[in-house]
């Protein structure tokens, strides 16, 4: 994929980049396989705003993505590499030998054409999903599960892989997109590959007009505010927070504030921290 410039007609298009969705082969999405996606704007049931800047937005729909992969020993075909507005990476749409299709994640090197399939007497090939256990030491994989059978949790944006470091006593050593190395048992399955789209990080918006696209209303900084609505605000002219560290408007600590419980009991499965 690459990324797309623009005369400077205007200043919003002086910046502004874009995908050039050459991956892209089908732009409508399978009926079947979306669900709807209500929104919000932020408010509880009370009508109340619980989350800040939520509001606005494209009407788009959720599409069922299938992380369990739970067909074993079935091949798949890729029939079309689609967009979704939910995520950065790229959907690749699969139709089984018996009909039934479904929506993956699209691995890097995937196109219309390729064959996938989950188990563990699957290839060692971009798409296909396996046990850990069944996964040479060293492998790039992505879309990670957890818990045996949950499904695919870590490791699912656009460009993100992680690598297969060690297997010792039923778990496998991870190293994550973080840096963060983790153990996950050997029994939970990894998808192949590195997640594609990996140019998605170097898009630039452009304007803000895309942000409220996307449903984010304004973001109004605490300096610039009074004293009565945010604990940064206040002062003549430009003036510092006046505090030892960043607060929320509710003074609660925030900005690199480790907010990690350190009895949390998945902790002992960090090997190593991603910022160790």
């Amino acid at each position: 994929m690459a990324v797309k410039t623009f005369n400077p007609t205007s200043p919003a298009v002086r910046a502004m980049t874009v995908a050039d969705y050459s991956v892209i082969t089908k732009k409508t999405p399978e009926k079947n396989l979306l669900t709807k996606k209500k929104k919000t704007g932020g408010r509880n049931s009370y009508g109340r705003i619980t989350v800040r800047h939520i509001g606005g937005g494209n009407r788009i729909k959720l599409r069922d993505v299938d992380f369990k992969r739970d067909r074993v020993g079935i091949e798949a075909t890729v029939i079309a590499i689609e967009y979704d507005p939910n995520r950065t990476a790229y959907l690749a749409l699969i139709q089984y030998v018996d009909g039934v299709k479904s929506y993956i994640l699209a691995p890097e090197g995937l196109t219309v054409g390729s064959k996938v399939c989950s188990g563990p007497d699957a290839d060692i090939l971009a798409g296909n999903v396996l046990p850990i256990s069944k996964i040479p030491v060293g492998t790039v994989i992505c879309c990670v599960e957890m818990n045996p059978g949950k499904g695919a949790q870590l490791v699912r944006t656009a460009g993100a892989s992680a690598q297969l470091m060690a297997k010792e006593n039923g778990f496998a050593q991870i190293r994550l997109p973080s840096g963060e190395v983790r153990m996950i048992p050997e029994v939970c399955r990894a998808m192949v590959g590195a997640i594609g789209n990996a140019e998605h990080e170097n898009i630039k918006l452009g304007k803000a007009g895309k942000t409220r696209h996307a449903g984010v209303r304004p973001s109004v900084r605490g300096v610039v505010m009074n004293p009565n609505d945010h604990p940064h605000g206040g002062g003549e002219g430009k003036s510092p927070i006046g505090l030892p560290g960043p607060v929320t408007p509710w003074g609660v600590p925030t900005l690199g504030k480790k907010t990690r419980n350190k009895k949390k009991q998945s902790n002992k499965y960090i090997v190593k921290a991603r910022k160790a």
